[in-house]
């Protein structure tokens, strides 16, 4: 491990670093991409090394906390925090300490001293030899979330104090079954020395439970309605009983936002004992006075102190009783605005009364009541008389539906989707996500015929179906058509419509939304079903193929081995050869392409693997100028050689063929790790990936080709010239082997294919260079095929190689076989597709039998990787069909000399 790097030397390193990027400038070079970065980014960002030194700050951190030789002689935690110790969880020291980020909101100071927050982000930073010598801090502004913070907890003090101390009980209750029942989910500390019961005992318990006399009381109703409309309502004084408490009780309740309600009540009983011992004398006055529905008071001219006044003006300011209100209550110092009561008297005085006038007090427990009032002034007497009335409701309701239309506003100012009113073929009463769609102003949409923001040809079916809706035919509300923005793009949407009166005329509100990326994925997915269908087509045809091709192959081989070069028919059998191998690599796109050609895979080094593949390209294609980067330390993948193999030459023959004059071809390779948002189009798992880039100089393409790269049988090459499948091969292969493949390409301007293939943590295997003569053997083989063809003439191959042969046509047959002659059997080639007993069954049988058998697959198509399955369990072996006799000559040697190597 390299030696820690003292204070000075990082100074000197970070010194290097700016002089060598103001160098380079000076020079006209290219300033590091890190100075830029730095420079650039307007967050503070600071380099502080394990003794808490600040070593580097940007302009930003200058400018915020003061361009001082302070800042890089003192600790950061005194310059920066005013502190005299590290500050508890720092997180560069943590970042030091673990190698990797970390982050926290911590308390900092200005160069003026004002009291700061900021979000903390530390990344390592690390020398030439990855050891960490010190933190990268990213710091952003948290000052205002702060504030806000700290804002909300001390509203919910407020509340609570509030709740707690009022003098009032109150209830909060959640409904249950639709308003039958009620539970207790708050209770304060008067509601408990009145009810004389514990918080505690009534929490998450039914009122009816806690207070069986509530129905009979009458306020179970109040309570169910005041639920069902949102209404307050006011419960009047009344006799409350049951086997526990007995007391007058008067309520006001009220719905909250959340859906539960509150009861609001005092205990009225000792008013209520009072007012019975007063006597018949004054019933009459009492039941004019005390019962009118509207406050009634008499008051002292200067300063407002309440001389007398009926139950309904006690009640209306908060108070339990006229004698409580007459005792405290002074009308001056419950004025919201002070100011509103010296108007209210000059116009008293001159006057001599007011009518109607409305006015906001605050009541006893501080909340606000609106006050409707008429009153006469006695000036020589020095009171004044007068009615109000509580409108608070019609002030509430008033509010409520401002709120109300404030809510709808925001919800539509702040939609997802356009929406807008049509009315005489223009747009009115349009939102901002209107405006963003169309790329129109509001005052640009109600000047255009709206038919000109649809597309030409959806237009027709658009404006058929707005003048159906006008004169009140029923029509599907919701349907999709395209439109056109202010800059000609072109958007799938779907609208959703409804009749309405606008300004007293008949117009549709409409709701537009976006769904081009909903349609650019239904796209995707017909076509990877369609890319599906036609690959388990081609899959078998494919399988069929080889079968022919086979035997072809197998018959051409025996001839040519008892022919010499001198045959007349030597070139025929060869030329025979060629033309088996030209079908055969057009047999294995298609396997590519249906997915179904991995077979050997193993652990390989794709560097090795491209430069091997480019090196025989660029033999044979001089005009093309091959370019390479390899990244060190490539991480290895599992492939089948083969079929990447196959891969990168059918993109080096793709732009190759796009540069017909020649050109530059840039091959690198890349460890890279994609996180979900990036994997998430392609259904694949986030990772560890490697990442293959194939560019060309070539001629590009254009958007409508891009598209249909991919697809099998598309080509750009006049007929004849190419067979469409190679692309189509690749994305295939890729495909198979857990990766995915995007290209970037404009016309004029080149092409990119980039792949991404997932990485593996397995040693590189390195493949075994193969023998150069044919190979002949004296053991037993005993060959399960179920195509006669195959048999007849894989048989015949088998006996010039000098092997026995014993035939199976099936899975079943060959394990009946296998059981009688085990003893002789030294090797079975299998079929991997027959129609009794797959190979992978038929494997696993002969296996259980006897666990030392050698086994050669054979096949010409792999289902669902089914061949490397197989190999995995423990096969011996893999040859795809066709093969020539040398070929299988070789694998039958490697295999049976395995031991005795």
């Amino acid at each position: 491990m390299a030696a820690k790097p003292t204070y000075k030397e990082l100074e000197q390193k970070i010194r290097e670093f700016e002089q060598g990027a103001e160098k380079r400038a000076e020079t006209g070079g290219t300033i590091d991409l890190q100075t830029q970065i730095l420079s650039s980014i307007k967050d503070t960002i600071v380099i502080i090394t394990p003794e808490m030194k600040t070593i580097y700050a940007n302009q930003t951190a200058k400018d915020l906390f003061g361009d001082r030789p302070e800042m890089f002689t003192e600790p950061c935690y005194r310059f920066f925090k005013n502190r005299d110790t590290v500050c508890e969880n720092c997180p560069v020291l943590k970042t030091i300490q673990y190698e990797k980020p970390h982050k926290a909101v911590m308390k900092s100071y200005d160069k003026n001293g004002e009291e700061m927050w900021r979000f903390n982000t530390a990344f390592p930073f690390y020398d030439r030899d990855g050891q960490v010598i010190a933190g990268i801090e990213i710091v952003t502004d948290y000052t205002p979330q702060k504030r806000t913070e700290i804002a909300l907890q001390e509203s919910e003090e407020r509340y609570r104090a509030f709740f707690h101390n009022m003098s009032d009980g109150v209830a909060i209750y959640e409904a249950r079954n639709e308003g039958e029942d009620f539970i207790f989910v708050d209770f304060n500390k008067a509601g408990e020395r009145i009810e004389s019961i514990h918080k505690k005992t009534l929490i998450g318990r039914s009122v009816l439970e806690v207070f069986p006399g509530i129905k009979d009381f009458g306020l179970l109703d109040v309570f169910k309605r005041v639920w069902e409309t949102g209404k307050p309502e006011h419960h009047p004084i009344a006799m409350y009983k049951d086997k526990r408490i007995a007391g007058w009780r008067e309520n006001f309740i009220c719905k909250l936002p959340s859906g539960e309600i509150v009861a609001i009540y005092s205990d009225e009983t000792e008013r209520k004992q009072v007012e019975e011992a007063l006597g018949k004398s004054e019933e009459k006055y009492r039941n004019i006075f005390n019962n009118a529905q509207v406050g009634i008071f008499r008051t002292r001219i200067s300063d407002g102190k309440v001389l007398e006044c009926n139950d309904q003006f006690a009640r209306t300011y908060g108070y339990k009783s006229p004698e409580e209100c007459i005792n405290d209550f002074v009308v001056s110092e419950h004025y919201t605005d002070p100011g509103a009561r010296k108007k209210m008297m000059d116009s008293l005085l001159e006057k001599g009364e007011v009518i109607n006038l409305e006015s906001c007090f605050n009541r006893k427990d501080g909340d606000e009541v609106w006050i409707r009032f008429s009153a006469h002034a006695y000036p020589e007497e020095g009171y004044l008389e007068g009615v109000g009335y509580d409108i608070t409701e019609q002030k509430q309701a008033e509010e409520a539906l401002r709120e109300s239309e404030e809510k709808y506003r925001l919800l539509i100012e702040n939609a997802t989707d356009a929406i807008y009113i049509a009315q005489d073929e223009v747009l009115k009463f349009v939102n901002p996500k209107a405006e963003e769609m169309t790329g129109y102003s509001a005052e640009e949409l109600s000047k255009i015929p709206f038919v000109d923001l649809i597309h030409p040809e959806d237009r027709d079916m658009v404006l058929e179906r707005h003048v159906k809706r006008l004169k009140g035919e029923e029509l599907p509300s919701i349907y999709s058509f395209r439109i056109l923005s202010k800059s000609g793009e072109k958007l799938s949407v779907e609208l959703n419509a409804v009749i309405i009166n606008w300004e007293g005329r008949p117009a549709t509100l409409n709701f537009l939304r976006d769904i081009t990326a909903q349609k650019r994925l239904e796209a995707q997915l017909q076509q990877a079903q369609k890319m599906e269908a036609i690959g388990t087509l081609a899959g078998g045809i494919a399988h069929d193929f080889n079968n022919l091709l086979m035997a072809i192959q197998g018959r051409a081989s025996i001839m040519l081995m008892s022919k010499d070069s001198s045959h007349p028919d030597f070139e025929h059998l060869r030329g025979v050869e060629g033309h088996v191998k030209s079908a055969a690599d057009l047999t294995r796109q298609l396997l590519g392409f249906a997915r179904g050609g991995k077979y050997e895979v193993r652990p390989t080094n794709l560097n090795e693997l491209i430069k091997e593949e480019s090196r025989m390209f660029g033999r044979t294609k001089k005009e093309i100028i091959i370019n390479s980067k390899y990244q060190d330390n490539l991480w290895s993948v599992e492939i089948d050689r083969g079929q990447i193999g196959q891969v990168l030459l059918n993109l080096y023959v793709n732009a190759w063929q796009a540069m017909p004059g020649g050109g530059n071809l840039y091959l690198e390779t890349e460890n890279v790790t994609i996180d979900e948002n990036y994997v998430k189009p392609f259904s694949i798992e986030p990772g560890r990936y490697v990442k293959i880039s194939v560019t060309d100089t070539g001629v590009g393409m254009d958007k409508a080709t891009r598209e249909k790269i991919f697809d099998p049988f598309f080509t750009t090459k006049e007929m004849g010239r190419g067979t469409g499948l190679g692309l189509a091969s690749v994305y295939g292969i890729i495909k198979n082997h857990g990766g995915f493949i995007n290209v970037y390409s404009e016309k004029g301007h080149g092409t990119t294919f980039n792949i991404y293939l997932p990485a593996s943590e397995k040693e590189v295997i390195e493949d075994k260079k193969p023998s150069v003569d044919i190979l002949e053997g004296s053991e037993t083989v005993l060959l399960v095929d179920d195509e006669d063809m195959i048999i007849e003439i894989a048989g015949e191959l088998f006996k010039e190689l000098g092997y026995k042969v014993l035939i199976a046509r099936g899975g079943k047959e060959a394990i009946e076989i296998y059981e009688k002659n085990k003893e002789r059997i030294d090797i079975v080639i299998l079929d991997m597709i027959m129609p009794d007993m797959s190979g992978s069954v038929t494997y696993d049988r002969i296996k259980e039998i006897d666990p030392d058998i050698k086994v050669l697959l054979s096949s010409g198509y792999s289902i669902n990787g089914q061949a490397t399955e197989i190999l995995n369990r423990g096969c011996n072996g893999f040859i795809q069909k066709p093969f020539k006799v040398k070929e299988l000559s070789q694998k039958l040697r490697e295999i049976l000399d395995e031991d005795i190597a």
